[in-house]
């Protein structure tokens, strides 16, 4: 902190010790009655301003040892780059360098709903820790920022108004402070707002500092300031809020300059450091732009740092990032930097996960971890057996199985799984089963992915006895999930044509877990092939209803070749109809029945080109805009959706299905992707069509989400229902709370509209965003507007009269966020 009259910094700690020792400030070299009058106004509120720093901020850790345990990543102490000395123009950075594509790693898919592969849920990388130590982990430093000392603003009038200003506006609400510096707009400049900006820097008071940046920008008389953004940007950066640090990132970079070491440094740290869905994705972008656009060499703590960041999620989504993870170690190698032995490690175990492992690029890294002397360890020889199963390898396995149990490692149960694995592909299910026996022998714990390995073994090789103990075994022990092994069991009945067994085993499924499409159709395909028409209609029509199942294109086809050899063409051509609207593919077993089942009907085989939106789809796509959904023109007129699904929701993995059901003749060829298990995308997208306009024009004109002025003729009760699955979620009190994004006027319309349905409610600002909270009576009568509408699955998580524990949904943080501002009352 800067006292008044000088040009001494000190820190909040100096001001303290000041103020407790009675030390007195340094006399002003030139000072005047009235000026010292303000000079102690300033102090005063300076010295406010430490106290209340010292009693909000939370000490700065530095860098914990890589691959901890702990989700965030600490970041260093700020470092105040400011320099108080006479005026002078600050210094630009006036190189352009030439800004290349960044490569990205490919979108994670979320693997949902059915078995996937086992070890990809449970195995996360941990690493040995050989990441060295916390001394080369440093922030580059920004440009020095000069400001003038308050004693040089010319008049004295003008100095008392910034001191006051300095004073109240960190405790005034964002809308009251924007108030109060349109008010000063007649004589305010740049010297003035910049003295400001800083002095809230010095006293931690980054988010005024960041209101009062993006007022100025507005002003007529602006003129940027690199070295002030940037200080801006990294002090904000340190602090984790990532989004305004973004912000002056971007501005920056429009403005025609590069930004400092120092903020693409800080903002990778603040990405990396984050909860939030897509924020690693970011990271990897400004680390490549840091290279690419910057020319600038990352330290080895933040290239460490981003590749932790990479494999510490589960090898299902980590997976994807392979790519990036190379361009990381080649940065590395090119640097002439230390590479750790966890960098190899982590490489490998990306490359094991791969569905086509490049055996060379293993065997290369393998070799470069021999000539940099470092031994393997048990993640890598863990990774080496993944692959050896997937390959077939067997002199490979159990050369790597031998030096696991002579390098005494605790051997973890996915090593036994894999073996498993390997038995089963070499035609030996009973040697798979004597290494599920075997995990106990080692002291090692029976995990779930090792019961749903051992389940699907024995249920492929039609060892029924056997499978069924097991399974006893596995309910026993109270291990959930139970699903996967309810489907190996049943597809195990279907194939022996022991169709009794499956029909008690989907019922148990419906007791004891909550089944999915894959369930349904192999009890459909079961009741089909006992010529059960009437039970096999009852279910098809119950997966239609049900909307957190749908009938996909497999229930399609399984109820179609019913119909046809049955001898329903009347039924067999509504199904056929439902097929062609959605665009489901039909088995090319049946197309000869069809085609001589429409020829004798004269009608002719041929899917239907045109695509129109259904009143339902309409309605729904509402309440998705309203809830967070995006859109984008591609051509003119042409308009598409962007469906983003929180990936660990439960919430949003039921309506991903939903949507993904409904609007499956909509969807591009990536959304629409299903290989028997299916795999649906976190993220979905729709083609570009015309039909979509109207939705561009009403809540997305060019290009920002707005509230139209006759949203009460469409907030309609699916309306709500689908921004409340989307896009809101219940508190712990029972409160429904809803997000939109948008202006303050779009709220007030939105207000209005759900006053209209005598749903009052309160709004609360977070940052860009704003909540719409519905409490007490509100939300009971909101919840029985909305619930006819609410996915069956969905209605005991989000009923406001259910008071039980925060469900997931607020525990991870909706309504509060990480990257917020305090809540504002509007």
């Amino acid at each position: 902190m800067l006292l008044c009259g000088g040009t001494q910094e000190i820190t909040s700690v100096g001001v303290l010790q000041l103020f407790f020792l009675h030390k007195p400030p340094p006399p002003p070299s030139t000072a005047t009655i009235s000026f010292s009058i303000a000079s102690a106004l300033m102090l005063r509120s300076r010295v406010l301003g430490a106290f209340s720093s010292l009693k909000t901020t939370t000490p700065f850790t530095r860098f914990s040892p890589l691959f901890s345990h702990s989700p965030k990543v600490p970041l260093p102490p700020p470092r105040v780059g400011i320099h108080h000395q006479p005026s002078s123009k600050t210094t630009q950075l006036t190189s352009q360098r030439q800004l290349l594509h960044s490569s990205l790693p490919a979108s994670s898919v979320e693997l949902h709903d059915q078995r996937t592969s086992e070890d990809d849920v449970e195995e996360k990388f941990v690493g040995a820790g050989t990441w060295g130590s916390d001394r080369d982990f440093r922030t580059p430093t920004g440009p020095s920022l000069e400001v003038r000392d308050l004693e040089e603003l010319p008049e004295q009038w003008k100095r008392s108004k910034v001191a006051w200003l300095c004073k109240i506006l960190p405790s005034h609400k964002p809308a009251t402070l924007v108030r109060l510096l349109n008010s000063q707009r007649k004589w305010m400049a740049q010297e003035e707002a910049k003295y400001i900006i800083v002095h809230f820097l010095r006293i931690r008071e980054n988010d005024a500092s960041f209101r009062v940046y993006k007022w100025m920008v507005q002003q007529r008389w602006f003129q940027f300031d690199f070295a002030l953004a940037t200080n801006l940007a990294d002090h904000l950066g340190k602090e984790r809020k990532y989004s305004k640090c973004r912000e002056l990132f971007d501005d920056i970079v429009n403005r025609g300059q590069v930004p400092c070491e120092s903020t693409f440094h800080i903002l990778i740290i603040a990405y990396i450091g984050a909860d939030s869905h897509g924020c690693l994705e970011e990271a990897c972008v400004i680390y490549n732009r840091m290279i690419q656009l910057g020319g600038y060499r990352p330290s080895l703590s933040l290239h460490n740092a981003l590749f932790r960041a990479l494999v510490s999620k589960p090898g299902g989504t980590s997976k994807y990032y392979l790519k990036q993870a190379e361009f990381i170690y080649h940065n590395l190698e090119s640097s002439k930097l230390e590479i750790q032995g966890d960098i190899y490690a982590g490489l490998i175990w990306l490359h094991s996960y791969q569905d086509n492992v490049d055996k060379e690029r293993v065997a290369e890294l393998r070799r470069e971890m021999q000539q940099a002397g470092l031994e393997e360890s048990r993640d890598v020889l863990v990774s080496i057996l993944r692959i050896c199963s997937k390959e077939g390898d067997v002199d490979e396995a159990e050369r790597i199985w031998k030096k696991l149990l002579n390098a005494g490692f605790s051997i973890p149960s996915q090593a036994f799984v894999y073996r498993m694995e390997l038995f089963a592909k070499l035609g030996e299910p009973m040697k798979s089963l004597e290494e599920f026996r075997r995990i106990q022998e080692h002291g090692v714990p029976n995990s779930i992915v090792a019961y749903h390995k051992i389940i699907e073994v024995m249920s492929k090789a039609g060892e029924t006895e056997i499978a069924e103990t097991i399974m006893d075994e596995f309910r026993k022990n109270g291990m959930k999930p139970l699903l996967p092994a309810f489907v190996d069991l049943m597809n195990m009945y279907l194939d022996l044509s022991m169709h009794d067994k499956v029909e008690s085993a989907f019922v148990q499924c419906c007791t004891e877990c909550r089944p999915n499409r894959t369930v349904y159709n192999v009890y459909l395909e079961s009741l089909v092939q006992t010529n059960n028409l009437e039970k096999a209609e009852e279910v098809f029509i119950q997966m239609q209803t049900n909307g957190a199942l749908g009938a996909n294109d497999s229930a399609c086809n399984i109820i179609l070749q019913a119909y046809l050899d049955s001898g329903q063409n009347e039924k067999a051509e509504q199904i056929y109809d439902l097929m062609c609207r959605k665009k489901y593919e039909i088995k090319p077993s049946l197309i000869d029945k069809l085609d001589y089942m429409l020829s004798s009907r004269k009608k002719v085989v041929k899917k239907p080109i045109r695509l129109k939106l259904e009143k339902e789809q309409r309605e729904v796509l509402i309440g998705l805009l309203l809830g967070g959904a995006e859109m984008e023109m591609i051509e003119q007129r042409n308009h598409l959706f962007h469906f983003e699904f929180k990936e660990n929701s439960f919430v949003h993995g039921i309506l991903k299905m939903h949507i993904h059901e409904k609007f499956f003749e909509w969807l591009d060829s990536y959304s629409r992707q299903s290989n028997g298990i299916e795999e649906i995308p976190c993220g979905l997208s729709t083609i570009p069509h015309a039909s979509f306009g109207f939705f561009a024009d009403q809540f997305w004109p060019m290009g920002r989400p707005m509230i139209p002025k006759l949203i009460h003729r469409w907030l309609s009760p699916r309306v709500l229902a689908y921004w409340y699955m989307y896009g809101g979620h219940k508190s712990s009190k029972g409160d429904v709370l809803l997000r939109i994004k948008g202006t303050l006027e779009d709220v007030e319309r939105l207000v209005k509209a759900l006053k209209m349905k005598s749903i009052d409610c309160k709004v609360k600002r977070k940052g860009k965003t704003f909540w719409l909270g519905c409490q007490y009576s509100n939300a009971i009568w909101f919840w029985k507007l909305v619930e006819p509408y609410i996915l069956p699955d969905l209605k005991g998580i989000l009923n406001p009269e259910f008071h039980g524990s925060l469900d997931e949904e607020a525990s991870r943080g909706g309504y509060s966020g990480s990257d917020t501002d305090s809540g504002l009352d509007v």
